[in-house]
């Protein structure tokens, strides 16, 4: 069995945690309300990942991250991800939502046309809230028909998820707060 590795960092919106395994990366966590919920959260989401020491190759993701909440927005798909776990549809969804720049947004049933299920809207929604790896797998610009935000499974809710556009300046969602 391969070892998860996790660690928490801090971010300009509060501390974040990453899992990662030999693979890429298995899971992040936006922040919690405190250091502690978060790393709870992560461990209720990874219960078998250990805390590490970030190895060389995980830094520059911690880093990438950071500066993306930080407000210089990143893509992030450069970063490996490992989609252990994750079925084939769910992945399928992930990967196009990686295509969507900062700044940009796509809709729910665009992703299901994409992916091959054009009435899948719904489908498309559910895979997105069990996203394992927010802001790399970036589940935020994904919207619902018509411009409507949709929801967001991480902490803040909608709040987050609009938040995460207004900093990526995409239109429409105004300038950010950093939350």
């Amino acid at each position: 069995m391969t070892t998860l590795g996790y660690t928490l960092f801090d971010t300009a919106v509060g501390t974040c945690g990453l899992v990662w395994s030999a693979a890429g990366v298995v899971g992040v966590q936006l922040p919690e309300t405190a250091p502690e919920p978060t790393r709870d959260a992560l461990l209720g989401r990874f219960p078998a990942a250990v805390e590490r020491p970030v190895p060389p190759g995980v830094q520059p993701v911690i880093d990438a991250v950071a500066a993306h909440l930080a407000g210089a927005p990143d893509d992030l798909r450069r970063v490996p991800v490992d989609y252990r776990n994750v079925s084939e549809f769910d992945t399928a969804v992930y990967e196009f939502a990686r295509t969507v720049a900062p700044g940009a947004v796509a809709t729910y049933g665009e992703v299901a046309r994409r992916v091959g299920r054009p009435a899948g809207a719904q489908a498309v929604g559910q895979a997105l809230g069990r996203n394992p790896v927010p802001l790399i797998v970036p589940c935020h610009r994904i919207l619902a028909a018509g411009g409507g935000i949709g929801g967001f499974s991480a902490p803040g809710s909608t709040v987050t998820k609009r938040e995460l556009l207004a900093l990526e300046h995409a239109p429409g969602f105004g300038d950010p707060t950093l939350f």
